[in-house]
Formats: structure tokens, sequence, C-alpha cells
């Protein structure tokens, strides 16, 4: 069973073994604790749902300005803004689950 709800450490990947999930790039930009928080209620928040998410940190504020965040903390989803500030579990799997559906690339072997 995946232990999801706690803060997911970089390069863990939520869903780890559910090859025929999709995967999600998740980088969390922010200060530590504010990203922990956010990692932790965000693997909470969607350990139930057909996904993998692999999670990555940014700290640096001047790469945060640079890509646009403006909230502490935010999650860039595959390159896009996602959620920003601190959201409420309710609001982080409404959010998951409005994604456009996205298949997962898996080897078919026989």
């Amino acid at each position: 069973m995946n232990n999801a709800c706690h803060s997911m450490d970089r390069g863990e990947i939520l869903n780890l073994t559910q090859d025929d999930y999709p995967l999600y790039h998740a980088l969390f930009y922010g200060s530590k604790v504010e990203t922990a928080k956010f990692s932790k209620r965000v693997s909470c928040s969607i350990k139930h749902l057909p996904i993998r998410v692999a999670f990555d940190y940014e700290y640096n504020t001047i790469k945060a300005v640079e890509a646009g965040i403006s909230k502490d903390p935010t999650l860039v989803l595959d390159g896009a803004i996602f959620i920003e500030g601190l959201a409420q579990a309710e609001e982080i799997k409404e959010a998951f689950l409005k994604l456009p559906l996205k298949t997962a690339l898996t080897n078919n072997r026989k």
C-alpha cells in the first residue's frame, strides 16, 4: 500500500507501481516549510485518483519570479502553474479531477 500522506521527497512518485496511470510532473515553488505542507496535502488529496505524480521542489526565489510565480507555495504541473497558495484538500482534488484525460504510455510485454 502506498503511504501517500507524508511530505513527499524530491523524486518520489505517488502511485509509483501503477504503470497504467498517466504520469504528471509536479514542481513546488516556495519555502521548504510551505512546500512540505503543500506536498503532503496534495499527496493525501489525490492518492486514490488514477494518476501518478512525480514530486520536485524549487526553493530559489529568483527562479520562482522568472517562472511567473507570485504565491508561496505554488504547484506547477507539467510546466504550467496549476495551484497557487496553500489550497485546501477539496480544492486540490477538484483541480486534479478537472485535468484533461492523459493516457499512460506503457510497455506491452508479452
